[in-house]
């Protein structure tokens, strides 16, 4: 299988990981800001955009993403500066985790060490309602997929433009793998990092939305307070997809935490 990644602009590495069900074009408002500054990665996730879907046994885990992407990069030099959003904030984690040695920097935006409540974590959604997404993709998955990011805008202040943008580009680079959805989504209902997360040294910006329904800005305070080096960073008035809601306070946010001496360009703080 190969991996899909567009690698453009100047300057330090930034590898770019969306969300469940989208591809890495939707970065794409974000791209004139960043590329004077960054050699941006936009990775297609496995079995999303243009990416084949990982062919080995089931189940799908953390782990064989992040192989599979660090395949697709391995002549980028090291440290890389990971901006993950939603699931692709988790596999920037776990990237962390078991590569130290690669990834020198973290950029968690809305992102959630657990999608589904558990008994000791209620900031998440129930786990029936993200089942039902799973018999609900078996059905109808185009539309499942249109209801799933009208969920990612609810509450945010800037909702109908949002949601325009996401639906333009939600089936852009054609329809993504039924079976890599349904797999993705069940690696979303059962993975939980808390245990793992103060083993991650390397140095992390959280970004949350104040109105965010999908993660909630409580999980988003939960990650910063156990990741051992992270700042959070809150946008009033964002949901889910802050960078195209509020994309000037995210690049502020990056920008103040990639150019923070004490932050994730020295080399000897990223291991």
């Amino acid at each position: 299988m190969s991996v899909h990644v567009e690698s453009v602009g100047r300057g330090r590495p930034l590898v770019l990981l969306h969300g469940w069900g989208m591809h890495s074009g939707l970065w794409s408002p974000l791209l004139p800001w960043l590329i004077e500054s960054y050699r941006l990665h936009l990775v297609d996730l496995p079995g999303h955009g243009y990416s084949d879907a990982l062919v080995t046994p089931p189940p799908l885990s953390l782990r064989r993403v992040v192989e599979a992407v660090e395949l697709a990069i391995a002549e980028t030099p090291a440290p890389l500066m990971i901006l993950g959003w939603s699931l692709g904030g988790q596999v920037a984690l776990e990237w962390a985790r078991l590569r130290p040695e690669r990834v020198g920097a973290l950029v968690l935006m809305s992102t959630t060490p657990s999608f589904v409540q558990r008994p000791d974590w209620p900031h998440a959604m129930a786990e029936a309602t993200l089942r039902q997404f799973g018999d609900e993709l078996r059905v109808a998955y185009r539309q499942t997929l249109q209801r799933f990011v009208t969920l990612q805008v609810q509450g945010s202040e800037h909702a109908r433009d949002t949601l325009g943008s996401l639906r333009s580009h939600l089936f852009a680079r054609s329809e993504p793998s039924p079976h890599a959805l349904r797999d993705s989504l069940e690696l979303l209902a059962s993975t939980d990092l808390r245990s793992g997360l103060s083993a991650i040294s390397q140095p992390a910006l959280v970004i949350a939305g104040d109105r965010d329904t999908l993660t909630p800005v409580a999980a988003g305070r939960y990650l910063a307070s156990a990741l051992p080096h992270a700042s959070l960073v809150v946008i009033p008035g964002a949901a889910h997809t802050p960078f195209l809601s509020h994309p000037q306070a995210v690049i502020a946010a990056l920008d103040a935490f990639a150019g923070d001496p004490c932050g994730p360009m020295r080399r000897d703080d990223a291991h």
